[in-house]
């Protein structure tokens, strides 16, 4: 099994659910498909999401919700 990681494209906090009320975007043992949410990354208020570039199942996720995340952090592992 290869794993690979989805990396974080900018510096903020992460989120894992679209709004506080709402599930997750993605949950381990999801799919993952190319272009999927798999969840937010909010600077200076405002919100971008993060897209997966790989298809795949998740794996883990290696940071947890609300974290403040660095640009090039793995949030998760995806693995085939």
């Amino acid at each position: 099994m290869t794993t690979r990681q989805i990396l974080s494209p900018l510096p903020g906090v992460f989120y894992r659910k679209p709004a506080p009320d709402q599930p997750p975007f993605k949950t381990e043992g999801d799919a993952v498909a190319v272009g999927d949410v798999v969840g937010l990354i909010e600077v200076m208020k405002s919100f971008h999401e993060v897209k997966a570039d790989a298809t795949g199942q998740v794996a883990a996720f290696l940071v947890d919700d609300e974290d403040a995340i660095m640009a090039g952090q793995p949030i998760l592992e995806l693995a085939d």
